[in-house]
């Protein structure tokens, strides 16, 4: 598998571990109607969020839903770019301490538990804009003044999806805050490890700044047996039952006795 550079200019080390979990390709896809509620889940999880999960900061919660709100309401499910969620972005800017950003493609599920063992990476899930809108579906009614709760195109439908457009912006923002050591997350398991029209590859990757990151360590998670590696147990811990699993336990005993 042949990554491209950050950019020409930059000097990137670039690793990649092979190694063995069960993966989800299905990816989220907006094909039913906007989230019911989704008013109450995204400003209560704005709460949770600077009450619970980074209770040093502070977020106007309710305006953050408004100009969201003004973003994708009265404009057809096509006509939502980026520049429609400037002033919401506007209202949340964040940072993160270097060394600790997770990015990855099509490796969804295993992401989640990754970042969830070892609590220093940081994911675009665990920002504030992907902790709002992590799941949900949305989309607006050109000629009505409030979500459509009935039916909302897949994002595949077109570039200026109001799904699509938050995240593109979300994932360009997450990638130019990321600095010093980054990891990757791939899944070697299909046919693309690497897809440039990803998200990853056609937005973060591009937007990685050169002159704020150092190294990138790329994990191409895949299907032959591998070594024994952190991500290996963190399967085993989801399924104790699979043939890998076994091994590793056996030679762990042995290595205790």
């Amino acid at each position: 598998m042949i990554m491209p550079s950050v950019k020409s200019a930059c000097s990137v080390i670039v690793t990649i571990w092979i190694i063995v979990p069960q993966l989800c390709l299905c990816p989220v896809q907006a094909t039913f109607g906007t989230t019911p509620n989704i008013k109450h889940i995204v400003i209560g999880r704005c709460f949770t969020y600077t009450t619970l999960v980074q209770p040093g900061l502070w977020y106007d919660c309710e305006e953050i839903w408004r100009q969201f709100e003004k973003a994708v309401v009265q404009h057809a499910s096509c006509n939502v770019t980026e520049e429609h969620y400037c002033e919401m972005f506007n209202m949340m800017p964040q940072v993160w301490p270097c060394d600790r950003f997770l990015f990855w493609s099509k490796t969804r599920m295993l992401v989640q538990s990754y970042a969830a063992v070892f609590r220093h990476f940081w994911t675009l899930e665990d920002t504030l804009v992907g902790f709002l809108f992590n799941d949900l579906i949305w989309c607006g009614q050109e000629e009505d003044s409030d979500f459509d709760f009935n039916s909302c195109p897949a994002w595949s439908t077109c570039r200026t999806h109001p799904v699509y457009s938050l995240w593109k912006r979300a994932s360009q923002n997450f990638a130019e805050m990321a600095c010093g050591n980054i990891t990757v997350l791939l899944n070697g398991s299909i046919t693309s490890a690497f897809n440039r029209k990803s998200m990853f590859g056609s937005v973060e990757l591009d937007s990685l700044n050169p002159q704020r990151v150092n190294y990138v360590n790329i994990k191409v998670v895949t299907n032959p047996e591998g070594p024994h590696m952190t991500l290996v147990i963190l399967q085993c811990i989801q399924d104790l039952n699979q043939p890998s699993c076994q091994m590793l336990a056996s030679s762990m005993l042995q290595q205790k006795d």
